[in-house]
């Protein structure tokens, strides 16, 4: 039922935008791939270890491996754990480099991805756009300024009560779209071409079962940023924290002298951290302590944390910061009392991208051809082309257009979208001259 009402509102969307924009095939064709995949849930799960987090991204990807297949594309691999790869076969003598495209289907575990019910708000006049009157849920200018970046242009919305899935299944109907012109347009040259899309990146495991040697590419580009003309190829460094306190429970009225309350632990931990090195109150290169959350009792407490620099020094840092702090309450609760679990999850991408400018240039060539200013900026977060480059594989972050993701006023202007395609088609070219 849920697909039904899904595909029933992608449909309505479809015939807006048709009867809106009647004789652009192209992009009425890039819409309706968009719309078609945001119809499928695919939500991953950070509470599954298995590969992908929910079955349901399975789905999607047969789906997707079966339409790559339908167009003409070869090899298209489907793994078993729903790593699709497909290959856009050289039109250009062999001596020119295998680039590829990557951009994953998982949608963020932070909002539902059940049941979207996209619409099209048409030359957009910037105003607030009520996206759920019978709920008064609106999407206002005054809370996301970035609207009027884009006035006048079409915007594909929710209605307010899920994530639309711009992030990143834009970046899949972009990439998909991209060797359709290709193939449609011989005349434009173009290298050998491999394509990949993947589970599980927004629970940080996008990269982990990626097959660099199977993808065969000397470089590639993730198509998962956000505003248009975007380029990236810094980011975080990351580390997860998890504080564990062991507490003593005692009948609380005989407890003097011998209870030992891990939730009070545990908040005077919280509070003990840098107050202002947290996400809401940092920006650009600033990195911070996030607590994403806290399990308490008197005999036990967890505190998460994820730590983030840019600067591979103060990373480092902070993590030694975590661990002296923990050490510190320990010798004044007792050993034992609170212990610090302290694990990589990825590292800034610039390094690995030091020599292979070349795989940045062409980049920004390519978006500016497309008509826009290059915007180059550091990702305040992860990517799987972070991991991917540490694992041999040069891979910076393109733009694919939505803004406000992971939750209900995650909005993407089918304008950006056009140029992101256009982006991966130059880059192609580029790469071919």
């Amino acid at each position: 039922m849920e697909r039904f009402h899904a595909a029933e509102s992608r449909d309505q969307a479809c015939l807006g935008y048709a009867e809106a924009r009647k004789g652009s095939d192209e992009i009425q064709r890039l819409v309706n791939r968009f719309l078609d995949y945001v119809s499928f849930d695919t939500q991953s799960s950070e509470e599954c270890d298995d590969c992908p987090s929910s079955p349901k991204q399975l789905v999607f990807a047969r789906h997707l491996a079966h339409q790559l297949e339908e167009l003409g594309l070869d090899d298209v691999v489907m793994d078993d754990m729903g790593y699709i790869y497909a290959t856009l076969p050289s039109n250009v003598p062999s001596n020119v480099p295998t680039i590829g495209f990557i951009s994953h289907y998982d949608t963020s575990p932070d909002c539902s991805g059940a049941d979207i019910k996209p619409r099209i708000v048409h030359n957009y006049d910037g105003g607030d756009i009520v996206l759920s009157a019978e709920d008064r849920i609106v999407s206002s200018p005054k809370q996301f300024p970035e609207m009027l970046h884009h006035v006048g242009e079409d915007l594909i919305v929710t209605d307010g009560h899920t994530l639309l899935g711009a992030d990143d299944k834009a970046g899949i109907a972009e990439i998909v779209e991209a060797m359709l012109y290709l193939m449609e347009h011989p005349e434009i040259p173009h290298g050998t071409v491999r394509i990949a899309f993947n589970p599980d990146e927004e629970i940080g495991r996008g990269a982990h079962q990626f097959d660099v040697e199977r993808f065969g590419a000397e470089w590639a580009y993730t198509m998962d940023g956000s505003e248009v003309g975007e380029l990236e190829y810094e980011n975080f460094n990351a580390a997860s924290a998890t504080i564990h306190v062991r507490g003593l429970s005692v009948h609380p009225g005989y407890a003097k002298g011998k209870m030992l309350n891990a939730a009070t632990i545990a908040t005077a931990f919280a509070q003990a951290m840098p107050a202002s090195e947290v996400p809401e109150q940092t920006e650009g290169y600033e990195g911070f302590y996030h607590l994403t959350g806290i399990k308490a009792t008197v005999e036990e407490a967890t505190l998460s944390y994820i730590i983030r620099d840019h600067d591979r020094q103060r990373f480092e840092e902070r993590k030694q910061f975590v661990a002296e702090l923990a050490a510190q309450f320990a010798a004044r609760y007792g050993a034992g009392s609170i212990q610090a679990d302290i694990n990589d999850s990825y590292y800034n991408m610039k390094q690995q991208l030091e020599g292979k400018e070349h795989v940045i240039d062409i980049a920004r060539r390519a978006i500016e051809e497309a008509g826009m200013e290059c915007k180059e900026l550091p990702i305040r977060g992860g990517t799987d082309g972070a991991q991917l480059s540490f694992k041999g594989l040069p891979c910076p972050n393109i733009f694919a257009g939505g803004l406000n993701f992971h939750g209900r006023h995650e909005f993407v202007p089918i304008q950006s979208m056009v140029k992101a395609m256009h982006t991966v088609v130059n880059i192609c070219r580029i790469v071919a001259e």
